[in-house]
């Protein structure tokens, strides 16, 4: 257990490569299991919530110089390693245009993809080549606020444990499972339906005309300039589309799994 009353320990060159690598470098991320999530908020919420997470904590002399009583007693409590740094060396590991002087290194979650799956009940995302970490952020945030089961990503997707991505998800990547995949016959495999969100078209059906869904249901939604890949379209139970307004000829891909999901989630299922 970490004593406030006690200094922290410099941060070391090392350490501070660490950071560097596990904010830029996808490999290290997959190589440590781990990531970077910073600022004062995000922090403190992951000390009260999940304090086993956290690998390391960091954080700068302006921060440590301005924290206040309440912050102080909640960090004495962790039992990871603590570090402090100058200003400068700070600014130098942080990712964001105004750093609070907070960051800390966590585990990934590890999550069994076939217990997921085996569930009774299955509703999950599935994002086809996705690449803006803003988009894949908000659809996990998305996902967790309503309770789904879980989201898979094609491969070549971006990294969902990215600095971007992290701070678009809120603190929501910890506590939702997520899974990348090689091989959308997985799927199939766990006899889960695919239900693939498309623009309108005489080969899809509105999506208020579907008035019940499998126990087992993963939506599939694509890049938003490519769509979903063909063989992905080919393997769906159901080709869905959100009508739009004259003029209008698609929705943000998160904004297509919030009101896709939202839909399905209070529908009832087949028997």
């Amino acid at each position: 257990m970490v004593d406030a009353a006690s200094p922290l320990k410099p941060l070391t060159r090392s350490q501070g490569t660490l950071i560097r690598h596990l904010l830029h470098d996808k490999k290290t991320r997959m190589h440590e299991r781990a990531f970077v999530i910073e600022g004062a908020n995000s922090c403190f919420d992951l000390i009260r919530q999940r304090p086993q997470a956290i690998v390391s904590l960091t954080l700068s002399s302006r921060y440590l110089q301005d924290e206040n009583e309440a912050e102080r007693r909640i960090r004495s409590k962790l039992a990871a390693h603590q570090f402090s740094c100058s200003n400068a060396v700070f600014e130098k590991l942080s990712d964001v245009e105004a750093p609070q002087g907070v960051l800390a290194v966590v585990r990934q979650p590890q999550w069994d993809v076939a217990k997921i799956l085996k569930q009774s009940r299955v509703l999950g995302i599935y994002g086809d080549q996705l690449r803006d970490p803003a988009n894949v952020g908000t659809i996990i945030r998305t996902a967790a606020a309503l309770n789904l089961t879980g989201v898979w990503f094609s491969c070549d997707s971006v990294d969902h444990f990215s600095s971007k991505v992290v701070r678009a998800t809120a603190g929501a990547v910890l506590a939702l499972p997520i899974f990348r995949v090689q091989d959308i016959r997985m799927f199939s495999e766990h006899n889960c339906s695919i239900y693939s969100a498309l623009v309108p078209s005489p080969e899809t059906i509105a999506l208020r005309s579907i008035r019940e869904i499998p126990r087992r249901l993963i939506i599939a939604v694509g890049n938003e300039g490519r769509g979903l890949s063909p063989h992905l379209v080919k393997a769906s139970d159901v080709r869905f589309s959100i009508p739009l307004a004259r003029g209008v000829e698609s929705l943000n891909v998160a904004a297509t799994v919030a009101i896709s999901a939202f839909y399905f989630s209070d529908l009832p299922t087949e028997p």
